[in-house]
């Protein structure tokens, strides 16, 4: 027995959003190691402790990266599963959203780590907000839809 999966039309939108998400999280990996060498802050160790980062403010600005790529890792499902749940009915608004969600996240890392972490939200990473927004809600409309033309 063979099933078939019709992905809707302008499902390249989809992909080309969370494929975006990926290349972030690829370049802010490339940011939070560039600061763990300026840093001097060896592996295995996650973070700067307070007397480094205080310190130092170089361990402080890997701090400041490190948490800007681990509040993106965070997001991530959040993003994944309702970019894929609304691209069943809105495949193009998923995908831009999406696109526009990873986008606001190089915004978010840049402003984290000028060495004031408030300015994570006022250089346009609060922007994210938005498209993460219209996610949840295209998402639970794309569901609550499903659920009712199955009933």
């Amino acid at each position: 027995m063979s099933s078939s999966i019709v992905l809707p039309p302008g499902f390249g939108h989809v992909a080309a959003g969370l494929v975006t998400t990926a290349w972030v999280l690829g370049w802010q990996a490339l940011v939070v190691g560039s600061y763990r060498t300026k840093s001097g802050i060896k592996y295995p160790q996650l973070y700067a402790e307070k007397a480094e980062a205080d310190a130092s403010k170089e361990a402080f600005l890997f701090n400041c990266a490190q948490r800007a790529h681990q509040n993106t890792i965070e997001h991530m499902p959040l993003i994944i599963v309702t970019t894929l749940v609304a691209s069943m009915k809105y495949p193009v608004f998923a995908g831009y959203a999406s696109g526009l969600w990873a986008l606001s996240r190089v915004l978010y890392t840049l402003g984290y780590t000028t060495g004031d972490p408030a300015k994570r939200n006022t250089r346009g990473g609060i922007l994210g907000e938005l498209p993460l927004f219209g996610l949840l809600l295209g998402s639970t409309y794309t569901a609550f839809s499903l659920l009712c033309s199955s009933a």
